[in-house]
């Protein structure tokens, strides 16, 4: 049994019509006799009921018709599944962000992904540097953004954004009425940075900073998000330094301060050498895309 046979049938079990059924399947009409007859053989029963005046279903006909017409409707559904995953219309994407890409460029990406996406399911998962680069090893996420890190085997990681890294202080510090602030003013500063295992390259710029004057940061305290920093930093455990873009989130009792030859840190986007999802071709599209309207 053909699966044109089963489409033949159908035309014409709506038809009841031979001449009709021919023309809308762009055939002639012997043809379609022919593919009939062949598929009342394959089923071993009668489906038609033919005379020179009509054609009418028989009784099996009209239950074969049932349970075609739903096994029909059911391929055409999955052909347009398949092309939809196939062109990156439907699917699933896991994204891991550091905190920070919160405030930047994540929440316009995803809005304008889901405009042009609204049937692809996004995971979202906050999680350190080291962690999505962990995760994209293992196949467990499709797309991280991540900080400043160099180069890691099995990955393409291209750079999304630049901003500066700033000082951030309780508003009664010292340091807080200052327009700006040197590096050596920080010497001797209780500081809250990033655990180094899990945000290397950012906690190596930190330490570069500081050699630039031939200091070392004191660092008293040690959080993985930067929600969790600025917390610390309101309660009065230290200062830290911290990407522009906490500014954002930056509560009443906190203030944010440039720092004077400090280094840009950047924004990365990550992913599998590997990958070939569609999916993740279009959500990284959206985050250009959001990154572009923001400049």
């Amino acid at each position: 049994m053909e699966l044109r046979h089963l489409r033949y049938f159908r035309v014409l079990a709506e038809e009841l019509h031979f001449g009709r059924a021919a023309a809308r399947l762009h055939i002639s009409q012997p043809p379609l006799t022919a593919h009939i007859k062949d598929l009342e053989r394959e089923v071993g029963a009668r489906l038609f009921d033919r005379t020179t005046r009509r054609v009418a279903l028989t009784a099996a006909g009209e239950v074969f018709a049932g349970r075609v017409g739903g096994l029909l409707d059911e391929l055409e559904d999955a052909v347009v599944e398949a092309r939809d995953h196939a062109e990156g219309r439907r699917g699933r994407i896991r994204v891991g962000f550091v905190s920070s890409a919160s405030g930047t460029v994540l929440p316009p990406g995803l809005r304008i992904f889901r405009e042009i996406h609204p049937a692809v399911r996004v995971d979202l998962s906050p999680l350190t540097t080291r962690e999505q680069l962990d995760a994209l090893a293992a196949g467990a996420l499709d797309v991280g953004l991540i900080r400043s890190s160099g180069a890691e085997p099995g990955l393409v990681v291209e750079p999304l954004l630049e901003e500066p890294m700033v000082a951030v202080l309780p508003v009664e510090h010292p340091l807080a009425a200052r327009a700006a602030i040197g590096v050596d003013d920080l010497v001797d500063e209780r500081l809250i940075l990033f655990p180094n295992d899990l945000m290397p390259a950012y906690v190596a710029q930190i330490w570069a900073l500081f050699a630039t004057i031939g200091a070392e940061p004191v660092v008293v305290q040690e959080a993985i998000h930067h929600e969790t920093v600025v917390g610390l930093v309101s309660a009065g455990v230290g200062i830290s330094i911290l990407p522009a873009s906490v500014s954002r989130f930056r509560p009443a009792d906190v203030v944010i301060r440039p720092i004077e030859g400090a280094p840009t840190t950047a924004l990365l986007i990550a992913r599998s050498a590997q990958e070939s999802n569609p999916v993740t071709e279009g959500f990284v599209e959206c985050l250009r895309a959001a990154q572009r309207v923001d400049d």
